[in-house]
């Protein structure tokens, strides 16, 4: 029983309670926290760790009229439990439920739409900016940023703008020394003499920048927090507050393993014990089968450098900094960099290997062009988790890559269908690449088991058939050929190719293909406007053929969050969705 948190729905009912009850909401608001997630999944150490802020923001600050933007909305969840959905957050993340990240749509104490990182201060400040403009001088505005997110270049860029306004701005730096994985560079290692040292503190890289600066100061100490929040609440002009806090504080096994219960899955939520794995055995992770061969290959060939943007868990690329520390480089939240050393690099004979989430590589377009396609440059871009993502949501699939990719002069686009194609490509991109290639492999599982198999080079520009047929032909791009494998087994006489390269495309077999089918139908996952499918019929009409082309792939829409499978069933591009396509082309 939650005697506070029951009577709580919105900030207005929290405001009724007296700040000595406070410590026992935020010990309520946490255990529902950790009741949920540890049944339905989520990320779990961030918002444990902001309960005492979330409560005191919302305490003392006029909201949804005050403003409060979370960078990225990992730390969300109490926010979204305290202001209104309450009732619903069982359904967090979940098909037709509410969004794991804040956002605008879902309600009006969502200030601001995120889920990439370190947005909040410019969003924040363009707010403080425009209610100076209308008049609204006594609204507050504040932006609650990490210190890995606020190392980007772009917390930078609008905390240096923000320094020379008068906007009333307050900037909560949550300090807990980790993103997902350990916080990295020399910022990470000044805040945390700034923690210690008081000279360092009053005279410090903040104040520099013309901010009321104040802290550091204990985050779950919630009696110095409303003390201190209230003082800065009526100071005008850019302000900032560094609090310390604990990632997965009130529970013992998140507090000692921050990495893993970031988003730990299933759990008990009264040991914090993480749910058992179950004994069977599948196929290999891909960021596993990367991971492995990349160390496989960095044995051999020297020159082979690992990039990554503080997803060194997630990519699996921590292999390599095992093995080859000297050679792996976690650059933090700093997408943009990461491409550009890449490219230096590249100049210097070296084999980069920039691995980074299909979603954020979308932050270092510029640079991906600019700085490494004009330049023609032979870096190799591992684009994770591309396609449908899953629970994360919009903010997080990587669904436009193909479209985006492919638009660049002297990229490579390829996309393995399984773990050998994945590991073949990753050793024919170090044989010696004269241009940069873009090689894009999903979340998950793949395939096979047995998938360590001897290297063999993959011609550039070369797809394969898979199933010979007549009249009709499937024509995939990547894993999304699996679920066309799957629906074919009613379909022996449908053809089946895989392309394997949206750029350059397989001209000879595409022409072969062109004219012994009078059906086409291609499959992606990825975004149909742009994509592969458009990649068909572009040659199709450049080539004056007459076939009817029918283009399977995401729809012109953001796709909200759910499993992948409901997902790729609700963009027709399941195996039953291909199924059902077929037969009806066949009744026809």
């Amino acid at each position: 029983m939650n005697a506070l948190l029951d009577a709580i729905k919105f900030p207005s009912d929290l405001r009724k309670l007296t700040t000595d009850q406070l410590p026992k909401l935020a010990k309520e608001l946490r255990a529902f926290i950790i009741d949920i997630v540890a049944t339905k999944q989520g990320h779990l150490g961030a918002s444990l760790g902001v309960v005492e802020l979330t409560i005191a923001l919302h305490y003392l600050f006029d909201t949804p009229n005050d403003l409060l933007v979370w960078d990225v909305g990992h730390q969300a969840y109490g926010h979204k439990i305290l202001t209104g959905r309450k009732d619903i957050f069982k359904t967090n993340r979940q098909l037709h439920g509410i969004s794991g990240f804040p956002k605008i749509a879902e309600s009006n104490y969502d200030a601001f739409g995120v889920g990439h990182s370190s947005t909040s201060i410019s969003a924040a400040l363009g707010m403080a900016i425009a209610s100076s403009l209308k008049g609204e001088t006594e609204k507050h505005h504040i932006a609650i940023i990490g210190d890995a997110s606020i190392a980007s270049g772009m917390a930078f860029e609008a905390l240096n703008h923000a320094g020379v306004s008068d906007a009333n701005l307050l900037i909560i730096l949550n300090d807990n020394a980790i993103g997902i994985d350990p916080s990295v560079g020399a910022l990470k290692e000044y805040l945390t003499k700034v923690k210690t040292d008081k000279s360092l503190a009053r005279n410090n890289i903040i104040r520099a920048l013309n901010f009321e600066y104040s802290g550091p100061i204990d985050g779950h100490d919630l009696d110095r927090l409303l003390k201190e929040l209230a003082r800065l609440k009526n100071k005008k002009g850019p302000k900032f507050l560094h609090i310390i806090t604990t990632k997965g504080k009130g529970l013992d096994q998140a507090e000692k393993d921050q990495v893993k219960y970031h988003a730990p899955g299933k759990f008990d939520p009264k040991t914090g014990e993480l749910a058992p794995k179950s004994t069977a055995v599948f196929p290999p992770k891909y960021q596993d089968v990367f991971g492995k061969t990349i160390v496989e290959l960095a044995r051999k060939n020297k020159k082979i450098i690992g990039i990554t943007p503080a997803m060194l868990s997630g990519s699996s690329l921590k292999m390599m900094l095992e093995e080859f520390p000297e050679r792996t480089f976690d650059v933090g939240i700093a997408e943009q960099h990461a491409v550009t050393l890449a490219a230096g690099m590249a100049t210097q004979g070296m084999v980069p290997f920039c691995n980074i989430y299909s979603t954020f590589i979308q932050r270092a377009y510029d640079q991906i062009i600019h700085d490494v396609a004009l330049q023609n440059l032979p870096v190799i871009f591992c684009l994770d988790r591309a396609g449908l993502v899953g629970e994360d949501g919009a903010t997080h699939h990587g669904v436009f890559d193909i479209a985006y990719m492919r638009a660049i002069p002297n990229m490579i686009v390829f996309a393995p269908r399984n773990e050998v194609e994945l590991r073949n490509v990753l050793y024919t991109s170090q044989l010696g690449l004269h241009q940069p290639i873009a090689i894009r492999y999903p979340r998950g599982r793949g395939v096979l088991f047995d998938w360590q198999k001897p290297f063999e080079a993959i011609e550039l520009g070369t797809g394969v058939c898979l199933q010979e047929g007549k009249d009709i032909a499937i024509l995939c791009l990547g894993t999304i050929g699996n679920n066309v494998t799957k629906a074919l087994e009613e379909f022996p006489a449908i053809a089946h190719y895989d392309l394997r390269f949206a750029k350059p495309l397989d001209e000879k077999l595409l022409h072969t293909i062109c004219a012994n089918f009078n059906h086409i139908i291609t499959i992606e996952d990825g975004v149909k406007k742009g994509g592969f499918g458009s990649a068909i019929l572009e040659f199709i009409a450049e080539h004056h053929y007459k076939n009817s082309i029918k283009i399977l792939g995401i729809q012109d829409d953001f796709i909200e969050h759910g499993t992948i499978e409901e997902l790729q069933k609700m963009n027709g591009i399941d195996s039953g969705s291909i199924r059902q396509i077929l037969k009806d082309i066949n009744l026809d």
